[in-house]
């Protein structure tokens, strides 16, 4: 497309780096390309980076609005996509550099086999109750429950079956354990690493789990910038005079809010900033508003955190 908007040429190639390749080679040295952050488009990015072309990802929350239109194809969300690239017009999405992909896919992976291990112990907990068994220990997989799921008699399949989730669980713990030492061992000289996991808390895990995620944060202006990138403020709805304000948005990273929400879940009432915002708030407006409110205080000390290695507030706290 020219800077006045009119279409050159539309071209449907495989999703190869090669082809692509040649046809943005075709435009010219630093071409303006955009692309949709679809699934798998890392490839494309390096491929065009590699061609000195001045690449945008289009932010998906952003183009939803091609929804609107009768007739939907690729080719009109591409000249879509180039006509507000040319007006200035298009959302975009930061692009992470290559070696924080590879630590996302590290943290990524491992919150991936952490929810299905935990899928398959909820599996044994139905079994147990299929079978009249009684769990009074909090947890079914330490000392303890293992020796209850050793001990107690279950009819021949529901045996096999719990059976069967021990061996794939204990595989899961292996490869688990690998991901974290590979994780840890990457982030090992990170300031920002040892910084985070200053917060009451945040350990290791959940350390790796706002590196990750967040990467560069000073592409964030203030920490009230990251917590609205992580869908951790209102939902904000205003037509003249009338405001309306609901609950957090959630337009945003779910790994981040998830580790906020469970830094703060068990910290007592007497710890400072975070325990007592916990606690003032849920009193005012229920436990999980307070949880929330929490928690989007944790991600502002992860914020300065990052951005300037320590945490001064916890100082003036203690």
């Amino acid at each position: 497309m020219t800077p006045e908007g009119a279409p050159l040429s539309t071209v449907r190639i495989v999703n190869d780096p090669q082809s692509l390749a040649a046809e943005v080679a075709a435009a010219g040295a630093g071409a303006e390309v955009v692309l949709e952050a679809t699934y798998g488009w890392y490839w494309a990015v390096d491929a065009l980076a590699d061609l000195d072309a001045r690449v945008h990802l289009a932010h998906p929350l952003g183009v939803k609005a091609f929804a609107y239109r009768r007739v939907k194809n690729d080719v009109r969300d591409a000249t879509d996509l180039a006509d507000l690239l040319r007006m200035g017009r298009l959302p975009e999405a930061w692009i992470a550099p290559p070696a924080l992909r590879e630590l996302r896919e590290m943290v990524r992976h491992r919150a991936g086999l952490v929810a299905v291990r935990s899928g398959l112990k909820a599996q044994v907990h139905s079994v147990l109750a299929k079978q009249g068994v009684t769990v009074v220990m909090t947890d079914l997989f330490g000392v303890g429950g293992q020796r209850l799921l050793d001990e107690v008699w279950l009819d021949p399949p529901y045996r096999a079956h719990v059976n069967s989730l021990r061996r794939v669980i204990d595989l899961l713990d292996e490869e688990i354990d690998t991901v974290r030492r590979q994780i840890s061992t990457r982030l090992a000289g990170d300031p920002g690493y040892r910084a985070v996991q200053q917060i009451p808390g945040i350990g290791p895990t959940l350390a790796a789990v706002f590196v990750a995620e967040i990467g560069d944060v000073h592409r964030f202006p203030t920490a009230a910038h990251l917590a609205s990138w992580a869908g951790l403020t209102p939902r904000h709805r205003e037509s003249d005079t009338t405001v309306h304000r609901g609950h957090i948005t959630k337009q945003g990273s779910a790994l981040i809010r998830w580790a906020a929400v469970e830094a703060v879940q068990i910290l007592p009432a007497s710890t400072p900033i975070l325990g007592t915002t916990k606690t003032k708030v849920g009193d005012r407006r229920g436990r999980n508003i307070g949880t929330v409110a929490a928690a989007r205080k944790l991600l502002t000390l992860v914020y300065y955190a990052l951005r300037d290695g320590e945490v001064r507030a916890l100082h003036r706290a203690a």
